[in-house]
């Protein structure tokens, strides 16, 4: 193979120069990976990539040593008298299904969940293949981490626009305003916002303001720092709505015609006047009004909202506000606002679901049998999993699945999951470590590492500030060549699920049949389709989405439209360019408009009403995030765990000077849910009141395989997390905001 420009490439699994773009996070970064006797010499940035042009941050720079890890595991390992031992992956089927099938036959699926992690969204046979586990298993309720990630903009978009993916993004390329609240992407590269170097681009935008609690890496940088009370942001949107309305500053620009709901969100807004919300927020009501007034004023400015604002107590109404501002101040579906994505190639994950087509909240359709709580979009908070387990009687869960998870350090109250999960009859974990959660497994089957599988993301291209299409092919061949791959895993655990013996699954006919399922979406003959292709899996379904995609050629309607074999003739990627405007063609509500004000989001003001007349807490926790951290999925690379502790407590040097505190000491802290010793980090970066600690920490587990680590376990703050502090209209669960004392720990 050789790249655009003609130097030659070494074929998999051979030394020399490879591309392959970085499957770690959103920026999706093109790399440049010398291999040299048979491992990886050196990876840096593709400066030939029609993307990322040579961005490299430094967790794509430790891919080599991902692969290499001595804890990875590479064959699949079962239980025996509490030991782990090696088997064939004969043996590993047939050791599930003596597991899994006793537990259907006699409590029935329903006692069966499973648990998807964050790494589905960056693997290329995981990202399209787990939707044959959940949409086929026939298990009833199912877990992830959107609901303590993004379910609140899940929400919003579904209510406003008919597409629960349907997430506008910030043109930050054309931008000239920023105003960034909940985000950091100095640490983050940008989320829910791909965007390669995203710093970078934030450096040429003419203004950047950053409302955050903590004085971030990011604020450090913009022109601007409003530190906000955590928790407040939808006041304090909603007093910028009122002042948009008050002075006449309303230009709904290239919208008007495609917007329902401006009269009723003015009469709602009316009561919602900087001078109510300041006090709360910590920012002056004049301030408020600068803001709205400079919003409106500049041609092109965008408000960018992220995990902040979505893992707080009001995460469902301040992802609505985002929008709302954009869309009231002009700066909605244009260049340098906020624009809907093009995905080069679609995504299963995107597709409306049955039964809430159209953008209605229909949601409660089922409640957990413990707590009652009701199902949003498809989901409930993942911290009911945990009482689901531990309660008797009828429905109780008896078996789970996890899928590159690791739930008992990222989800709330995850001590208790840990506390729950040796109770389960079956527990199989589709992973490569053995970690906090997979200890307690009784069987896990290792996944490829992701140097030895193909790359093309998948439903992050739906964030992309590009419209943009990029194959890698593995650097490595498997060590072992007959090991089924990941997608092949999902498919027999699916089909045991339904009463086949996992050794027994017809993998190609499961496979076959969702391939039809997914051209059914597109108006094609599945049956017909395949005929095209010698061979099933993710590449298949990957040339699918390329060929109806946007650009695509639809199978010979346009000959020089996209296809897979094309796009493997241009190693560096090809970019089709920035956001277009789609409205009214991307919204999926019944009238092609755009829900301004919807009823299921204004009848939740009062609760935040009265979030801003109670007393101020004497401490709050928020979250954070560190560049070379990426929740608990690096910890265990030697690189990225050098230097200083990063597991500390961030407080401001009042509330330290208050309680004695320096800088090194001990101290506990402790919430409703429970308490964690920790050092404190004493900072005037940090809002007085609010305290932070970072997340996806708390290893050195008995019985985890993650040496590296566990030589720097922290504490997990999701202890910290009540599992039942959310947000009610979405169910994500509130990780930032939560109520604390700080105590010196020998007190």
């Amino acid at each position: 193979m050789t790249t655009d420009l003609g130097t030659p490439l070494a074929g998999i699994g051979q030394d020399g120069r490879h591309l392959y773009t970085c499957p770690l996070c959103e920026a999706m970064c093109g790399l440049e990976i010398q291999v040299t006797d048979g491992r990886v010499a050196g990876i840096r940035g593709n400066r030939d990539d029609t993307w990322s042009h040579g961005h490299l941050c430094p967790k794509g720079a430790t891919l080599g040593a991902v692969h290499d890890d001595p804890d990875r595991i590479r064959a699949p390992m079962i239980k025996v008298d509490g030991q782990w031992r090696e088997v064939s992956w004969d043996a590993a089927f047939r050791r599930c299904t003596e597991l899994l099938a006793p537990v259907i036959e006699k409590c029935g699926i329903g006692a069966v969940t499973a648990y998807t992690g964050n790494p589905l969204a960056h693997s290329f046979s995981l990202a399209r293949y787990t939707g044959v586990l959940l949409g086929m298993s026939g298990m009833p309720v199912t877990y992830s981490p959107g609901t303590v990630d993004q379910w609140p903009k899940n929400l919003s978009s579904h209510l406003m626009y008919g597409g629960w993916w349907s997430f506008p993004v910030p043109d930050i390329e054309r931008t000239e305003l920023l105003v960034v609240m909940g985000a950091n992407p100095a640490a983050s590269q940008g989320s829910l916002l791909a965007a390669p170097d995203v710093m970078g681009i934030i450096g040429e935008i003419g203004r950047v303001l950053v409302i955050d609690p903590v004085r971030t890496a990011t604020a450090d940088r913009a022109d601007e720092w409003l530190p906000i009370t955590p928790g407040t942001d939808a006041a304090l949107l909603l007093a910028v709505v009122h002042t948009l309305f008050a002075e006449d500053l309303v230009s709904l620009g290239a919208m008007q015609g495609h917007v329902d709901g401006v009269d009723r969100l003015r009469d709602v807004a009316a009561d919602w006047s900087p001078e109510r919300v300041a006090g709360p927020t910590g920012i002056d009501a004049a301030r408020i009004r600068a803001l709205a007034r400079e919003l409106a004023g500049t041609e092109r400015a965008v408000v960018y909202g992220r995990i902040g604002l979505c893992n707080q107590e009001f995460g469902s109404l301040a992802s609505w506000l985002v929008d709302v501002v954009n869309i009231l101040t002009g700066h909605f579906d244009v260049p340098g606002g906020a624009m809907f994505p093009r995905a080069a190639a679609w995504s299963l994950t995107v597709q409306p679901q049955p039964g809430l087509e159209g953008g209605l909240p229909e949601f409660g359709r089922y409640r957990t049998r413990v707590r009652g709580a009701k199902e949003v979009l498809g989901q409930v908070p993942v911290s009911c999993m945990a009482e689901e387990i531990a309660t008797p009687g009828d429905g109780q869960i008896k078996a789970l699945i996890t899928v590159a998870g690791n739930p008992v350090l990222s989800t709330p109250g995850g001590h208790r999951l840990d506390e729950v999960l040796p109770t389960l009859d079956a527990m199989i974990a589709v992973d490569l470590w053995i970690n906090e959660t997979t200890r307690h497994a009784d069987v896990i089957l290792p996944g490829l590492s992701p140097l030895e599988q193909p790359h093309h993301d998948d439903l992050i291209l739906n964030f992309a500030i590009n419209s943009v299409a990029n194959y890698s092919p593995p650097v490595f061949a498997p060590e072992d060549p007959d090991r089924p791959h990941e997608w092949e895993i999902l498919i027999r655990l699916t089909g045991l699920c339904t009463g086949t013996p996992a050794e027994d699954v017809d993998v190609a006919a499961i496979d076959d049949g969702f391939f039809d399922y997914l051209a059914f979406t597109q108006g094609l003959d599945g049956a017909e389709i395949r005929r095209h292709y010698d061979h099933g899996g993710p590449e298949r379904i990957l040339d699918l989405t390329l060929r109806t995609g946007p650009f695509g050629d639809r199978y010979g309607e346009d000959p020089d439209g996209l296809t897979l074999d094309r796009l493997k003739t241009t190693p560096n990627g090809v970019n089709f360019g920035p956001m277009v405007p789609q409205v009214p063609a991307i919204l999926g509500t019944p009238d092609s408009k755009i829900r301004l004000a919807p009823q299921y989001l204004l009848d939740d003001l009062p609760r935040l009403a009265g979030r801003i007349e109670r007393a101020p807490d004497d401490l709050v926790l928020v979250s954070r995030r560190h560049l070379r951290s990426n929740n608990s999925w690096l910890h265990n690379v030697p690189s990225l765990m050098k230097g200083r502790d990063r597991c500390t407590l961030l407080m401001h040097v009042d509330d330290a000077a208050r309680r004695g505190l320096s800088t090194g000491d001990r101290v506990a802290v402790t919430s409703s849910g429970g308490s964690i010793e920790v050092p404190v980090e004493v900072t005037d970066a940090i809002k007085p009141g609010v305290v932070s600690m970072p997340h996806g920490w708390g290893h050195g587990r008995p019985g985890t395989r993650m040496s590296v680590a566990n030589g720097s376990p922290g504490v997990n703050t999701n202890v910290l997390s009540p599992p039942t502090f959310l947000d009610e209209p979405s169910g994500n669960g509130a990780l930032n905001g939560i109520p604390v004392t700080v105590a010196r720990a020998d007190a």
